[in-house]
């Protein structure tokens, strides 16, 4: 003999069938849920993306602050180096060589040791200030002026003694 199923509400003091800790027959104890957005279901052909590890990040604004870096270090150091005139440096006595002999504004001169066959010019005298010139019949002169200082030196064609 079959007993018929209970009348009115089931879950009425008493008659939750759930009570005893089982499921009524033909259902199962939870109903099944859809996935939630986002993550994949059970038995996905993939596995979930494992979260990201912390660390630096290379933005495009780092790597322009970087470059822009170098260039500004590059452009200082070729510039103290492109400053450091020998013709400044030069002292009486020392000899000279002529790197842009062709030009009258910038003959690029350095400093050169005596026997190098570079050597074309020796440093007979060295004025400070824009006032004093060389005397034009013994000595070719060289004036440099940058940021108020200024110098002369006074070159004799050196022979190579």
């Amino acid at each position: 003999m079959t007993t018929p199923p209970p009348q009115g509400n089931p879950f009425a003091q008493g008659q939750n069938p759930y009570a005893q800790g089982q499921p009524p027959q033909g259902q199962a104890p939870y109903p099944q849920q859809p996935g939630q957005p986002g993550f994949p279901q059970q038995g996905a052909p993939y596995a979930p993306v494992p979260p990201q590890q912390p660390g630096r990040k290379w933005t495009f604004k780092k790597v322009k602050n970087i470059v822009v870096a170098v260039v500004v270090a590059g452009m200082v150091i070729g510039g103290y180096i492109a400053s450091r005139d020998d013709a400044d440096t030069a002292s009486v006595g020392d000899c000279m060589s002529i790197g842009n002999p062709n030009s009258a504004t910038d003959p690029d001169l350095e400093v050169v040791d005596c026997g190098d066959s570079k050597a074309a010019y020796k440093v007979a005298e060295k004025h400070d200030g824009s006032s004093t010139s060389c005397d034009r019949t013994k000595y070719a002169s060289y004036t440099e002026t940058r940021k108020g200082d200024s110098f002369t030196l006074c070159l004799e064609k050196y022979s190579g003694q």
